[in-house]
């Protein structure tokens, strides 16, 4: 069994946009240094100030350095029939693969990520990184942030593990797709082992232990093994493995009860990377208030933190929609719920008196409230134990819960108020919910 060990140097931190400013590569058989191989290289592009002062490489450097077409050919000759090793393998893969594929050669080598393997063969000590490893274990690693000591300081690492790997940890990585090579480096294993194959909602961290990504799943544990499955080569996906160091979830009783949790999750923590529902938050509202001359004026305007709307939606086109209804069925005045600007809006009741006009207004407000339902919509708890309650009142999505005897606690609104944990309404989950109970009226209880 032969390994290439793999460390570069680059202008970025992801393939698609980036070069490769210097590749070190040493063939190793486990115990010894077989080959050693290092050259700079030249990007075509500036390197980056922060990258220079890190790593000592600057422009001068490179500019008499081969481009990396030039030396593709002899990379993937060295790399042909070896296990491509490197410290955090997917960064330095996803690399070389994406450059060298620009070259037209295919890299599909099997890979051992000695990052991944410390933490297994050699459990207890103080931090994984590259410099804290060598530290450790008393490996000379000179040169540090340069391709050769970085690359020659993991060949010593990886003579380390080989010697100590007593359950054959290598083995079993190697052994098929292996699921935890594809997982990022720091992400504890036993977290992902720990995770659930039912629905719930599963939360991604960085170092500092801020939710970063939060998603919903059917399967927890099949949906989070899916986000490794593939070594995207974009600066999303690499920054993502890079950030994520811990993972939790929350079980619920559906997947509807996941959406839900989902979605006012996001809305709570406004995670990095998420950003599929940042345009689902309710911006506009029916408001209700009286003019100088008494009379009952409607409007849909911008929602204001200050007054509460008879109901509220996404878009102010479907705020006008309503309003137009309204003025429709009982015979409103355009001006007074703010559709026209013209003073003579030409309404036949353009010089009716307050009172009557009013009353008319009440009961289209009244209409409104009396079509938004009130309902609680029961379904499977997270055992068999229990139930799943998800309650609207008066249209909107007021909370959701689990109910340990649900003969007695739906017979009551009142109860329910009590037992449910608020959530926040918006126009994504109230339909998602209003869909569901349209399709399966059978779980759902009225008030």
């Amino acid at each position: 069994m032969l390994f290439a060990v793999v460390d570069i140097e680059t202008t970025g931190s992801y393939a698609a946009a980036n070069g490769i400013t210097e590749i070190a590569i040493v063939i190793h058989d486990g115990k010894k240094v077989l080959n050693f191989y290092e050259t700079l290289v030249n990007p075509h592009v500036p390197i980056p100030y922060f990258i220079q002062r890190l790593t000592g490489i600057n422009d001068e450097m490179v500019r008499n350095a081969p481009s990396f077409s030039e030396i593709a050919a002899q990379v993937n000759e060295l790399l042909q029939d070896k296990i491509f090793v490197a410290h955090n393998v997917n960064f330095d893969y996803s690399f070389v693969k994406y450059h060298l594929q620009a070259c037209g050669y295919d890299l599909d080598t099997k890979k051992l990520c000695t990052v991944r393997l410390s933490r297994k063969v050699l459990p207890g000590l103080n931090g994984y990184s590259l410099g804290k490893l060598t530290k450790q274990l008393n490996i000379n690693h000179g040169n540090h942030h340069r391709a050769g000591g970085d690359a020659l300081a993991t060949a010593d690492l990886l003579a380390i593990i080989t010697e100590r790997d007593s359950g054959n940890a290598i083995g079993a990585m190697l052994k098929g797709r292996n699921s935890e090579q594809y997982l990022p480096p720091h992400l504890p294993v036993n977290e992902m082992e720990k995770l659930p194959s039912t629905a719930g909602v599963y939360y991604f961290y960085n170092a500092a232990g801020k939710a970063i990504y939060i998603g919903k799943a059917l399967n927890i544990r099949k949906r989070v093994k899916s986000h490794f499955s593939n070594n995207k080569i974009n600066k999303q996906k690499q920054d993502f493995l890079r950030d994520t160091y811990h993972i939790s979830y929350r079980e619920c009783g559906t997947e509807l009860m996941a959406h839900i949790l989902e979605s006012t999750e996001i809305r709570k923590l406004w995670p990095q990377y998420n950003r599929s529902q940042r345009g689902y938050l309710a911006r506009f509202g029916l408001f209700v208030y009286e003019d100088q001359q008494g009379f009952t004026r409607l409007a849909v305007e911008k929602i204001r933190r200050s007054v509460k709307p008879v109901y509220t939606f996404n878009t102010i086109t479907e705020g006008h929609f309503m309003l137009r209804e309204m003025v429709e069925r009982f015979g409103l005045c355009t001006r007074l719920c703010n559709i026209s600007t013209h003073p003579d809006c030409g309404c036949s009741n353009d010089h009716e008196q307050p009172d009557d006009y009013n009353s008319r207004a009440t009961e289209a407000i009244s209409w409104v409230k009396n079509n938004l339902p009130t309902f609680a919509l029961i379904d499977r708890g997270i055992d068999d134990n229990e139930h799943s309650c998800i309650l609207v009142k008066d249209g909107n999505i007021y909370g959701m819960g689990y109910l340990s005897d649900k003969k007695t606690q739906v017979q009551s609104i009142d109860t329910l108020l009590a037992t449910v944990e608020p959530v926040q309404d918006n126009d994504y989950i109230r339909n998602l919910v209003l869909r569901h109970a349209s399709e399966f009226p059978e779980k759902c209880v009225m008030f």
